[in-house]
């Protein structure tokens, strides 16, 4: 059912009920007992839209306003709840909102995925959940594999394209997702429950319950999630489970809420991908063994208070413990090892939110301390200690948002001081000292909006953003550094930090039956960190600094509601991206290149979607998604080339009161080509096949 639709049924249901329900008790009950239950529930429910109100202000503090000068996508609970059928994060972005891309190992649509932003991969992306920072702080990525069915718990996503606004955490460089959970207080006491069936074995088993507001004080959302698939590759089956946690208390003017995730993975790996003759015997192949496996867990705990200091000031502290630990099999012939990681950090952060006639001032804090193992052994016993070393590193930042109404204008200032240090604890025998290197950012940006007319606006911006190379940039995917590899490496200074200039330029436009926005962006990097270094011992390609690249493009999104019951929906980005040149080591001898693409980023992507509610009960949906060729690596090579494709899918909901059912349809032309690929050092170019043609079958119920 579109969003629009389903708005008019529950304004006329809601009608329809209350006045039947006005008629009986005007019957029986009498005068002032109406007006004393009216009160009450008017009351009752201005106290929970307050609570969750309440409950925003740290996401308010980190996210950009409707009208900040930011390129921008706010994806709602009700897009969600139409896209989502429990597959990865990354494959419910794509397609929702402009410049992103993504694939996953296995060829269907769980197990472990990747998410890029303008061609630029996770580690770039800055990503939080309710404004406490997700990015694993040696490596910056988040694997959403290991917090299976996410999105289920997720009230709203948005997405910042370019350096976007201050937030907590990793550096926000290709931009930034940030996810606001199921707000607690706001609905009444029920819950629902969703099960799942689909192709390659696919299963997914979710429930969720509320209690609503109890006595105005207290409330609790939770939810458990179970999935399972065999995966489309050989031998790539993933085994999922999570829970989520929401419990608080709410007073007049103040909240402390707990909030819980835990996620569990297990899989046969799959991260290698196939050459061209291998999928033409096989598509399914898999190079890795049946026997390869691994499971990681991931947890999330934070605790936050917030207060309303008055109308106008509002103020939040939250500390929080991330953590994550698992094994991973590799086998080198009859050379079998276990690797193992294990990382926790302890952090807090803190926002303040002001608003006072036409100033809005948001100022907020963040700091952690991390700490994470690596270790390996031989097979079988794990008895043989191949190495245990660890990776300490500390952020600390500040920020400061201010937004000043004048006339039709709106400015906007942004200003945020990092500190992050890395030190590296060898193992006790690997007859290195400890070593350490620390950096210091400071990030600007300023913009403004004009509304040219009601509902039409026009916005420019432009900001800085640096980032400090993460612990594979500096040991080239290395894990552990010994007196045999040290030379390779060099000392921390081996890699610099990147940095981008981003200015924006754009247009939104919002009308009853339709919504525009489209905005030029140009990107200028120095110092791209890149993997064009000559090839260690161990045939890991070595990290280093590009001088000059850019990305330059322009992206539109737009949805129309002018035809009954009928939405059109999509968005398109093409872009000109450029590397000006650089010395590739990476086959051995040097090789000056000038003017190439950077690797997977396609120049032009789209999506486009209609939606067909032929009744209040029953809607029907196409969405198609088309990206360009691109290149696999970093050479603009004729023969590391990505192919263009295009895929199709479609949904069908219908509902029957409290009762739906969603059949949903993946690439049903079954395209045959790739999602994504690499070349490895020593050449071999592999793919990863787009997710097979899916059906997948969601019976849902709510109480």
């Amino acid at each position: 059912m579109s969003t629009h639709s389903s708005a008019l049924c529950s304004i006329a249901t809601s009608i329809a009920i209350l006045a039947a329900t006005s008629a009986l008790s005007a019957v029986a009950t009498p005068v002032g007992a109406q007006s004393k239950d009216s009160a009450r529930t008017a009351a009752d429910s201005g106290h929970r839209v307050e609570a969750h109100r309440i409950e925003r202000v740290l996401v308010r503090a980190i996210r950009a306003s409707d009208v900040a000068p930011i390129a921008q996508k706010t994806i709602d609970r009700a897009v969600i709840t139409q896209r989502n059928f429990g597959q990865d994060v990354p494959l419910l972005l794509q397609g929702a909102s402009p410049s992103i891309t993504a694939h996953t190992e296995t060829g269907t649509t769980s197990g472990y995925s990747y998410l890029r932003l303008r061609g630029m991969d996770q580690t770039r992306i800055n990503i939080t959940l309710d404004g406490v920072p997700l990015n694993d702080m040696e490596d910056q990525v988040l694997y959403f594999s290991d917090l299976p069915d996410l999105m289920s718990s997720v009230q709203s996503v948005q997405v910042q394209r370019g350096v976007g606004t201050s937030t907590a955490g990793t550096a926000s460089y290709a931009g930034s997702v940030n996810f606001e959970t199921t707000p607690i207080a706001l609905r009444e006491a029920g819950g629902d429950v969703q099960l799942q069936l689909g192709t390659f074995n696919s299963r997914r088993l979710s429930a969720a319950f509320r209690s609503g507001l109890v006595n105005g004080k207290f409330a609790v959302y939770g939810r458990m999630s179970a999935l399972q698939t065999s995966g489309y590759r050989d031998h790539s089956g993933v085994e999922g489970r999570s829970g989520f946690l929401g419990a608080g208390w709410f007073g007049a003017k103040d909240i402390v809420k707990l909030t819980t995730l835990v996620g569990l993975m297990a899989d046969t790996l799959a991260y290698t991908g196939a050459t061209v003759a291998e999928l033409a015997k096989n598509r399914r192949y898999n190079p890795l063994g049946m026997n390869e496996r691994d499971k990681f867990g991931q947890q999330m705990v934070a605790l936050s208070y917030t207060r309303i200091v008055n109308g106008a000031t509002s103020l939040n502290t939250t500390v929080y413990r991330n953590s994550a630990s698992g094994k991973y099999d590799y086998f080198d012939g009859s050379d079998q090892y276990i690797f193992g990681l294990a990382h926790q950090w302890y952090g807090v952060t803190s926002a303040m939110n002001h608003e006072a006639g036409n100033l809005t001032l948001n100022a907020g804090i963040n700091a952690n301390t991390y700490e994470r193992a690596h270790r390996a052994w031989l097979r079988p016993d794990e008895g043989t200690s191949l190495y245990d070393n660890t990776g300490h590193k500390q952020d600390a930042s500040a920020f400061a948002k201010l937004s000043l109404d004048a006339g039709r204008a709106r400015w906007f200032a942004d200003l945020q001081g990092r500190y992050a240090k890395f030190r590296y604890a060898p193992d006790a025998n690997a007859g290195i000292d400890e070593r350490s290197i620390d950096w210091m950012f400071f990030n600007p940006k300023a913009g403004v909006t004009y509304q040219l007319a009601a509902g039409l606006s026009t916005y420019a911006s432009y900001g800085v953003t640096s980032r400090e190379p993460a612990r594979n940039d500096l040991f080239a995917g290395d894990d552990d550094l010994n007196s045999g590899n040290v030379a390779d490496y060099g000392d921390f200074t081996r890699v610099k930090p990147e940095s981008v200039r981003d200015a924006e330029l754009g247009i939104t436009l919002s009308r009853a039956a339709m919504d525009v926005s489209a905005n030029l962006y140009s990107m200028d990097f120095r110092n791209d960190i890149a993997r064009i270094g000559a090839p260690t011992a161990s045939g890991s390609i070595l990290r280093r600094n590009v001088g000059n690249s850019y990305r330059r493009g322009i992206e539109v999104d737009a949805a129309y509601r002018g035809i009954s019951r009928v939405v059109l929906a999509g968005n398109a980005t093409w872009s000109q991206n450029r590397i000006a040149q650089f010395t590739d080591s990476s086959r051995g001898t040097p090789v000056v290149r000038r003017n190439v693409t950077p690797l997977l980023t396609p120049t032009f992507i789209s999506s486009h979607r209609i939606e067909v509610s032929p009744t209040n009960r029953f809607m029907v949906s196409l969405e198609g998604r088309y990206q360009s060729k691109a290149f696999l690596d970093n050479t603009s090579s004729a023969d590391r080339v990505l192919p263009d494709y295009y895929t199709l899918d479609a949904s069908a909901r219908a509902t029957l009161g409290r009762y739906a059912l969603t059949v949903r349809g993946a690439n049903l032309g079954d395209t045959q080509k790739f999602a994504s690929g690499a070349v490895s050092g020593s050449g071999r170019v592999r793919y990863f096949v787009l997710p097979a043609r899916a059906v997948f079958a969601t019976i849902s119920a709510d109480f």
